[in-house]
């Protein structure tokens, strides 16, 4: 077979060069440093956070609703499945009450066919000892064979009658109480239903009675209100007769000195009632001042004094720390230069241990190739 140069599919030439364009793209972005370390869309972001939160609030209300909504559609499934299963319950009864009473299986036409009992209801082979169908071939009648077998027999029936009958009694004694019961309970229905009417209407009356009270309350309180607004008026105009008299004839607009006194002491007055100091408070004031101006300039002389002090004292630590100064000044240099010199002796001994890498260890160098296989693929 010759080898042909076959034109490849064009799908996979579509897909060959969207993976390109992808890579390309993908190292466009990887390979460039700013977008690389700062490339972060904040406020895309923070809309997006903003919009998730949006969802999920939306969501949660639609599940709430959807909540509320399927507990109440339980609550009338629940009503309705019950009031179903109730009438299931009472079709049921009354289905097989109506086959009990008139459906029996007995009283079916092809019954004779379905009789379990069927053979025992058959005529036997021998009805008595004088049945003309006990032949001698027939084997039917032997000697010792039971005489009374008619007698028993109809001990029997009588029997199955009696049981019957206490059967049915049993049955019409059980419907007769159900009926009683069924009964019982309309009539405490309509008991409770009656006593509901009852109550409501003796509601309605209570209501009433309070609300006339309340009526006469309010008129009553109304009227006690409008007195008492009588009274006031009545009491303020008395009330500013009387401030006017005591105003007129009072301390304040006779000038009375004594009424400027305070209760809090002697050296206090009352500022809306004091009219001016007498010659002999004056002088006090004077006296008082005085003392305080010779304190003040005991205060300002002895300030004075420590401010003298701090400033020698100042200068002294001024002093002391050029001196200190100088010579830590000189303890950095001598350390400078010891560390100078250890840094000398290091040099040295790497420059040694470079010499011995790179012509004894590094022997082989690297090419243009092996820089620049790097940067080439974004995987």
């Amino acid at each position: 077979m010759y080898k042909l140069d076959l034109p490849l599919d064009t799908r996979e030439s579509f897909a060959i060069e969207r993976r390109k364009n992808m890579e390309r793209n993908r190292q466009a972005r990887i390979f460039n440093a700013k977008e690389r370390t700062i490339g972060v869309d904040i406020k895309e972001l923070d809309k997006q956070v903003n919009e998730k939160k949006e969802r999920k609030n939306l969501e949660k209300e639609h599940s709430a609703a959807f909540g509320e909504e399927m507990i109440r559609n339980s609550k009338v499934a629940e009503i309705l499945q019950e009031r179903k299963e109730k009438e299931a319950k009472e079709i049921n009864a009354s289905l097989v009450e109506y086959w009990q009473e008139n459906q029996r299986p007995q009283d079916r036409r092809e019954y004779d066919l379905n009789d379990h009992d069927s053979k025992l209801k058959d005529l036997p082979a021998r009805v008595s000892d004088s049945d003309p169908r006990n032949t001698v071939s027939g084997m039917q009648t032997f000697s010792g064979e039971d005489l009374d077998h008619q007698k028993r027999k109809g001990l029997q029936h009588e029997q199955m009658r009696d049981w019957l009958s206490q059967q049915m009694e049993e049955k019409r004694r059980l419907s007769m109480e159900k009926k009683k019961a069924d009964h019982l309970y309309d009539v405490k229905a309509i008991e409770i239903d009656e006593r509901a009417q009852e109550l409501l209407k003796a509601d309605e009356i209570t209501r009433r009675t309070l609300n006339v009270a309340i009526k006469e309350y309010n008129q009553a309180l109304a009227k006690e209100r409008e007195a008492h607004k009588q009274q006031s008026l009545i009491q303020e105009i008395d009330d500013n007769f009387t401030e006017i008299r005591n105003n007129v004839s009072g301390d304040i607009l006779t000038e009375n000195p004594s009424v400027a006194q305070s209760a809090l002491g002697q050296q206090r007055v009352i500022p809306d009632r004091w009219k001016g100091m007498s010659q002999s408070d004056m002088d006090k004031v004077r006296q008082t001042q005085a003392e305080q101006r010779e304190e003040k300039k005991h205060i300002k002389m002895e300030e004075k004094r420590l401010e003298e002090e701090w400033d020698r004292r100042r200068v002294a630590e001024a002093k002391a720390g050029l001196v200190l100064e100088a010579q830590e000044r000189q303890a950095r240099k001598q350390l400078a230069e010891e560390h100078a010199e250890q840094n000398k002796l290091l040099a040295a001994e790497q420059r040694a241990k470079q010499d011995i890498i790179n012509q004894e260890v590094y022997v082989n160098t690297l090419s243009d190739n092996y820089f620049t296989q790097f940067g080439t693929s974004s995987r």
